[in-house]
């Protein structure tokens, strides 16, 4: 975040620190004081995204991903998050199916994607982890969504993210829904290979993907 204060910047580094309590109190000062609540998920996100980078360079372990996942999740819970997502509620902007590919019960890179699509007025139905290519396709055609999200970590879910996308050619489904894939290992020649529509190594970026897709939509 280019040019931000020095509370924001502190914010960032409270959450890449995993100091829960004072990220809560200056969440909370600093919606208090105006903040746009989706701003503020930003930053948080910022600091989501270093402590993933401390992650993959061995400094920080599974266990500070998971406090950093329950962080984000007290950050959603707060008073006036959850009056401002209520508010946005009323108009939902689309409908995402989302879910951890088989093979794969990693859950907070998802449950970031879904709190700050939830926060940007989507309807999301989360179907967890370890998903079945079947299941993706039987939700699909259940709930009719606008997208559906395939999130994985581990790098050999590109595989199988590749055959979620064929299971949706062979049920004739594939061009009712926009199909985004999410992961850091993931690449523009990875997304191609597997037959998505776009790919997500950032939580904010898949959300505005998301937003540019239903505001196509809309005007077409």
């Amino acid at each position: 975040m280019e040019g931000s204060g020095k509370k924001e910047q502190l914010l960032i580094k409270l959450v890449e620190q995993l100091d829960e309590e004072k990220v809560l109190a200056l969440a909370g000062e600093m919606l208090n004081g105006g903040m746009d609540p989706l701003y503020l998920l930003d930053l948080v996100n910022e600091g989501m995204n270093r402590v993933g980078k401390l992650y993959e360079s061995k400094e920080y372990y599974i266990a500070d991903l998971i406090m950093a996942g329950l962080i984000f999740r007290q950050v959603l819970e707060l008073d006036q998050m959850t009056a401002h997502f209520h508010a946005r509620h009323l108009n939902k902007k689309g409908k995402v199916v989302l879910g951890t590919v088989k093979g794969d019960i990693h859950d907070i890179g998802k449950d970031i994607f879904r709190g700050m699509l939830e926060a940007n007025g989507f309807e999301v139905i989360d179907l967890g982890v370890d998903v079945p290519k079947e299941v993706f396709v039987k939700k699909v055609d259940e709930y009719k969504p606008d997208i559906l999200g395939l999130s994985g970590v581990l790098t050999y879910t590109v595989e199988t993210m590749k055959e979620v996308v064929a299971a949706f050619e062979e049920a004739g489904l594939r061009d009712r829904v926009k199909i985004i894939v999410g992961g850091h290992h993931l690449t523009r020649e990875a997304c191609r290979y597997i037959g998505a529509d776009d790919f997500a190594g950032d939580a904010s970026v898949g959300v505005k993907i998301c937003q540019a897709w239903m505001g196509e939509s809309a005007n077409g």
